[in-house]
């Protein structure tokens, strides 16, 4: 006999109590559905519910609890699927999955082709003596579905990994499981679909015109791909079942992380842990970088993968750049000639690039100017470290700060005061306003690091 080993769901569950039940009706059982026709796109819920009646315990008082069996029709139960539910127990609903799973590997039915069925509850009541009870047998009819695969993956020069099953990028199921969905970077190439890594086939590839796939099992059978005609992000919907596929460019970049390495970089040639860019939250094609550069070469990669084939965008000018792909001839870096403090902007809409060294300035009641921020005076930069600027001149008793512009809308970064050795960077528009103050009218020499965030007065 086969006692079943799953879980199960369970509705509308009454508590078991000591109830007299010795007057109750005859053990009677029903169903949702006397027809029942299994799909995968209902595979979760429930495909039908058996219910059945207490029964009555002849009078003993006695607990009684239930079993419940199906088997096919004509077979007398003698290889049945039984549920043992136990005490207070009067209803059992199987999902589509479960069902099917059954009537393809227990009773091995023919897909999507009805079969006749029977089941009964037993009950046992436990009185001095042990009695058992039988419900009449309720009929019904059940077709099973042939699965399809609950696993697929991206193959082909347009997925990001490339013609190597082994690496076959999967795909993410929805709740409909024969439905799968991948959002993210295809380059330009071919592209077909594979149900298990590792394995060629089966597949899925192109059908009659690109909305539509069809399944390959044989090697000698047609091997039609889709093709992507240029790098970008792509949104790509596959439906198993009916043998459908939607791939749509979307408005993003094709790329949400690009790194900096090089020996101007931060982490040197050090690929593995390169200079990660942010992300612009409102644009996503924009990446930039703000801090300390050397002097030196530096490009962009596209992921810290240590074997250095990935893609990288590499210099076509000093404010143009190309996507070189891994593994091609070709390796243009810029040059940064000085040390110091940059901001560097990648835009992958139009593959543009700005590379600006900062400047610093001073304004405020302390300072020759005053607040006339448009007139604010320019540091002068070090000879050979672009991080550190000095200012030697006139103060007077009163306020400071360091924007790092000369916009009169008082919306810029500002350099502000940690305390008096020290500073941080000032978000343009954030609330805080510390600045330095000057004690003692005199002449002084500043001397602000904007990389090591160190400042010094000295007063003449």
């Amino acid at each position: 006999m086969f006692a079943a080993m799953i879980v199960l769901s369970f509705g509308s569950c009454k508590p078991y109590d000591d109830l007299n039940i010795q007057s109750a009706g005859p053990l009677v059982l029903s169903a949702t559905k006397s027809t029942v026709v299994l799909t995968q796109k209902t595979a979760t819920e429930s495909a039908v519910s058996f219910n059945w009646t207490t029964g009555n315990n002849r009078g003993t008082g006695a607990s009684i609890s239930y079993q419940l069996q199906i088997d096919k029709k004509g077979a007398d139960f003698a290889n049945a699927v039984r549920f043992d539910l136990g005490k207070g127990i009067y209803t059992l609903s199987l999902t589509g999955s479960v069902l099917n799973g059954y009537l393809l590997d227990y009773w091995n039915v023919t897909p999507n082709t009805g079969t006749a069925f029977e089941a009964r509850v037993l009950s046992t009541i436990y009185a001095d003596t042990e009695i058992n009870d039988i419900s009449p047998v309720y009929s019904f009819s059940a077709s099973a579905y042939l699965p399809v695969s609950s696993t697929l993956y991206l193959l082909g020069s347009a997925s990001p990994n490339g013609w190597d099953a082994g690496k076959a990028l999967a795909m993410t199921p929805q709740s409909d499981p024969t439905v799968f969905v991948y959002q993210g970077t295809l380059n330009s190439g071919d592209l077909k679909f594979i149900t298990t890594s590792g394995q060629f086939l089966p597949s899925y590839q192109k059908g009659a015109d690109d909305l539509h796939i069809v399944y390959r099992t044989l090697d000698s059978e047609p091997d039609s791909k889709f093709t992507i005609s240029e790098t970008a992000v792509y949104k790509v919907i596959v439906s198993l079942l009916d043998l459908t596929v939607s791939i749509k460019k979307m408005d993003l970049p094709a790329y949400s992380t690009i790194y900096m390495v090089g020996s101007s970089a931060p982490n040197g040639w050090d690929i593995s842990n390169a200079t990660q860019l942010v992300q612009n939250s409102e644009n996503p094609f924009l990446f930039t970088y703000n801090g300390a550069m050397q002097a030196g070469d530096f490009k962009f990669p596209v992921n810290r993968n240590s074997d250095w084939g990935q893609d990288m965008f590499m210099k076509v000018d000093d404010s143009h750049m190309y996507l070189h792909k891994g593994g091609s001839n070709g390796d243009d870096k810029w040059s940064i000639a000085k040390k110091g403090y940059y901001t560097i902007t990648l835009n992958l809409m139009d593959n543009t690039i700005t590379i600006n060294r900062l400047k610093l300035y001073m304004v405020g009641s302390a300072t020759p100017i005053g607040w006339s921020i448009d007139q604010s005076v320019e540091l002068t930069e070090d000879g050979t470290d672009g991080c550190i600027f000095t200012y030697s001149g006139p103060m007077v008793s009163g306020e400071f700060k360091f924007p790092v512009n000369r916009n009169t809308d008082w919306g810029q970064d500002m350099y502000m005061k940690t305390d008096d050795t020290h500073m941080y960077l000032h978000k343009g528009g954030a609330a805080d306003d510390n600045k330095w103050n000057i004690t003692s009218d005199g002449n002084y020499v500043i001397t602000a690091n904007v990389e090591t965030l160190l400042i010094s007065f000295i007063k003449q």
